[in-house]
């Protein structure tokens, strides 16, 4: 009579030993048995929770030899105790434990104002570094025909601009569109002011309110919400400490500001 082999172990579990990794969050591994690849997001006794580039979680056992990285058989183990580390920037990207920042690209991401550039940087700094982005603001977009021109972009050198309430028909569209090249791009969000990409709950209001044609918005908003009206730099203060990350934001605008940083940051 044939006999068999009750030994079922994956053959990628068999032989020697294999190193020890710590299963510290962002580690992308693979989990050849269902060829699950994703970044470590927890490590908890005996198990590892993995997540894929389309958010999707799945839990595996740390076992021996029990994962793929870089094509090479390891052991995860749980890392030393130690201070927590973000799994996730701000922006909603894994975090790099450690990662430099990228000497400055030549290519440039432009926002219309102090404010803009303050959320920018909030919410999508940490990714910007590690790319080499620098963020500028232009205080208007009436001079960024001159701006781009002086600017010259080219292949190793991609200009992206964020526009304030960017419509059709809108001065700012007509501008938009006569710079906007191969190697210039303009996007826009339809809110009058980057205060109205934040979301109403975050900020503890139930809605932006509607300011009559005529008055300063800014102004308007904080006669409206009781805030001191003198001071809409303590109002925006007040706003800015209300954003943590990504899910304090319209979408509107945050699929703007991912599609400048991939325009910028794209092989020439």
């Amino acid at each position: 009579m044939r006999q068999y082999s009750a030994d079922l172990t994956p053959p990628w579990k068999k032989s020697q030993p294999a190193p020890e990794v710590a299963a510290e969050p962002g580690l992308v591994v693979e989990e050849p048995g269902t060829g699950f690849c994703g970044a470590v997001i927890r490590c908890e006794a005996g198990t590892v929770t993995l997540e894929d580039r389309f958010g999707k979680h799945r839990v595996f056992p740390l076992q021996p030899r029990g994962f793929l990285l870089e094509g090479r058989v390891v052991t995860l183990v749980r890392p030393a105790s130690g201070p927590a580390r973000p799994t996730r920037t701000a922006s909603g990207s894994v975090a790099v434990p450690g990662a430099r920042a990228r000497v400055a690209r030549a290519g440039r991401i432009y926002v219309e104002g102090r404010h803009d550039a303050e959320l920018v940087e909030k919410v999508w700094g940490d990714d910007l570094r590690i790319e080499g982005v620098v963020v500028e603001y232009l205080e208007g977009v009436d001079d960024l025909p001159s701006i781009v021109e002086s600017f010259g972009p080219g292949p190793d050198a991609r200009l992206g601009v964020l526009v304030d309430h960017l419509v059709p028909g809108s001065k700012e569209w007509r501008i938009a569109q006569a710079v906007t090249s191969e190697h210039a791009l303009v996007v826009g969000h339809p809110y009058i002011d980057i205060w109205e990409a934040v979301k109403p709950a975050s900020v503890g209001i139930e809605a932006w309110p509607r300011v009559p044609r005529g008055v300063d918005w800014k102004t308007g908003v904080c006669e409206a919400l009781g805030w001191r009206v003198a001071h809409t730099g303590e109002a925006w203060k007040r706003i800015l400490d209300s954003v943590h990350s990504y899910k304090d934001l319209e979408p509107q605008l945050l699929g703007r500001v991912e599609e400048l940083i991939d325009f910028v940051t794209a092989p020439s």
